[in-house]
């Protein structure tokens, strides 16, 4: 049906790594796979394999969940889009870490379902979060560079016509100059 493979980290593996827990529900108990430094694994490949054929409405979603913590929806394949490298943005471990005596400690845990398609958010959450962070930055940074220029008339701020084209000359040249400068902007 699928495979996953944690970029880096791991071969190939197929469904028979999770635990299937209905007809539609599957998890990998990071415990068994990494123990507790499951927030090092920060992406995963999903992939539907050849032989299997997923309705046009429907997506196998993947989610994560830290010890004590909710489901995390991190996107999705689909028949349209057969493959996809997820990010894995792993919550804080949530306050339900209490063990009793006889309870087994909490692990984290990778979720995939069959869900249909209309139903979920994104197929990709991460990515979608990555570029609204990216537009407010690269926002910030030209409403920084207007305002130095900026003169009060009356309750307006003022400035030059050229504004624009400069902030934009700059910003270019700056990124010929560092490669890094545009990499800080997507953090």
């Amino acid at each position: 049906m699928f495979g996953v493979v944690f970029p880096n980290r791991s071969f190939p593996m197929d469904i028979s790594t999770f635990t299937q827990i209905d007809t539609f529900h599957w998890v990998l108990d990071m415990n068994t796979f990494v123990g507790e430094a499951y927030d090092s694994i920060r992406e995963v490949c999903i992939f539907l394999l050849n032989n299997f054929t997923l309705p046009p409405d429907k997506a196998l979603a993947v989610y994560i969940q830290a010890p004590g913590s909710p489901f995390l929806f991190c996107g999705a394949v689909t028949l349209s889009r057969p493959s996809a490298v997820l990010s894995l943005p792993w919550p804080d471990p949530g306050g339900q870490m209490q063990l009793t005596a006889d309870a087994a400690p909490l692990s984290a845990k990778i979720g995939v379902s069959v869900e249909d398609l209309a139903s979920l958010p994104s197929l990709d959450v991460t990515a979608e979060k990555k570029i609204e962070r990216l537009a407010l930055k690269v926002g910030e940074n030209l409403f920084n560079f207007m305002q130095s220029f900026c003169g009060v008339d009356g309750s307006k701020l003022v400035v030059p016509m050229d504004i624009l084209d400069r902030w934009f000359k700059k910003f270019q040249e700056r990124a010929k100059r560092d490669p890094e400068y545009l990499k800080g902007f997507a953090l």
